[in-house]
């Protein structure tokens, strides 16, 4: 099997694995404990917390485990907006590509407004569309780092310099970034960040937000005061010790990763473009992370090319996974232009840490085989 959608999840590596197994098998105790194995586990998360911390620049206090990017975004969206409006309806500002647990979100809050910006057909907002919609109650601004179906990075800390002079708060959703490019909380003006360790070779359902320093959150989950009363709940401890070393083991390979990467893009769309006529490669001159593509073919549909694609055993994607099985276009490429029909003949193939340049070769020519067998199926 060729796997190519590292954008939905990623393969745990053997590092994060080796040092997850311990902590199911021997080094069982629960953190709360006052034991042996209870100061063990304890132990155990302190050290992937300040892991955690260098690999993003921060301090180890201002992360907070969670169950995933998505637990994270509610969390800052309900929870802290909440708070935020406790004296005036307050105003936030998004952008209408985000991850579907932001848009979920701000669509089922009662407490905001929302201006949701339309990027341009690279899928970037500029700082001066997010200034020209604050408003005097603008309490919070949500954009994600990087985009998860078209892989267009934000000018993330431009924004929030801006914001900073405007006092607004500024959330981004770095699920696709943490891991893939390098990120300093020290140089953003970033009040919180969300991430999830299944994006960067690590295990699911285990993630972390990056609060700043100074800055109250009501509590998420009540019970028994674990993570600095924030988010109660016996700590998931083999999944925080596997982030850990998952992500530092990416952001020691970053610069090797994206090289590499990189190339395979290159490669791919060099390949393709040779054999596939009218081929578009969406957002293309962008600012993208570097092992995410996004093609729209001609007469094609996303969904037959993946299939086709999967009884080769060659894993892609018709568009993210949390909404791929629903049959509907893509809102981001929708959202950057793309007619309808543009965004139903749409795959993404993203690259990761084991992909080679021989899978490049096999990819592209089932490519070229399953878009040719569905154009010639059509014209007779």
């Amino acid at each position: 099997m060729i796997y190519a959608d590292n954008a939905a999840t990623t393969r745990i590596s053997e590092l994060a694995v080796q040092k997850l197994l311990p902590y199911l098998m021997e080094e069982y105790g629960n953190a709360s404990s006052q034991h042996k194995l209870g100061f063990k586990a304890r132990k155990a998360i302190a050290c992937a917390r300040k892991q955690v911390a260098k690999a993003i620049d921060c301090e180890p206090h201002e992360i907070i485990f969670t169950s995933g990017g998505s637990e994270g975004n509610t969390w800052v969206l309900h929870g802290k907006s909440r708070e935020l409006c406790e004296r005036e309806r307050a105003h936030l500002i998004t952008t209408s590509i985000e991850h579907h647990s932001v848009l979920n979100a701000c669509k089922n809050t009662d407490v905001l407004d929302v201006t949701y910006l339309n990027p341009d057909s690279d899928g970037r907002v500029s700082v001066s569309n997010v200034e020209s919609a604050l408003r005097p109650n603008t309490k919070l601004v949500t954009i994600m780092f990087a985009n998860n179906e078209i892989g267009t990075i934000q000018p993330v800390q431009q924004i929030g310099e801006m914001l900073k002079s405007h006092n607004v708060m500024f959330h981004t959703d770095a699920v696709q970034a943490v891991g893939h490019i390098p990120i300093s909380m020290k140089k953003l003006k970033v009040d919180f960040l969300t991430a999830s360790a299944h994006k960067f070779n690590g295990p699911k359902g285990i993630g972390f937000i990056f609060i700043r320093d100074g800055i109250a959150m009501p509590n998420y989950i009540f019970g028994g005061e674990q993570e600095f009363g924030l988010r109660s709940g016996t700590e998931n401890v083999a999944g925080i010790v596997a982030l850990g070393y998952a992500l530092e083991e990416c952001v020691q390979n970053l610069g090797e990763d994206t090289i590499t990467q990189q190339l395979l893009v290159k490669m791919t769309i060099e390949k393709l473009k040779k054999s596939i006529p009218n081929l578009i490669i969406n957002a293309e001159l962008a600012n993208r992370l570097p092992g995410i593509l996004n093609i729209t073919f001609e007469n094609a549909t996303g969904e037959a090319m993946m299939h086709l694609l999967s009884l080769k055993d060659i894993c892609v994607s018709a568009g993210a996974a949390c909404n791929s099985n629903k049959g509907v276009p893509s809102h981001v490429l929708l959202a950057i232009g793309k007619t309808e029909s543009e965004a139903k003949n749409s795959i993404r193939i993203s690259y990761g840490r084991y992909n080679t340049v021989k899978e490049v070769d096999e990819i592209t020519s089932a490519i070229k085989s399953a878009y040719f067998k569905i154009t010639q199926a059509k014209s007779t």
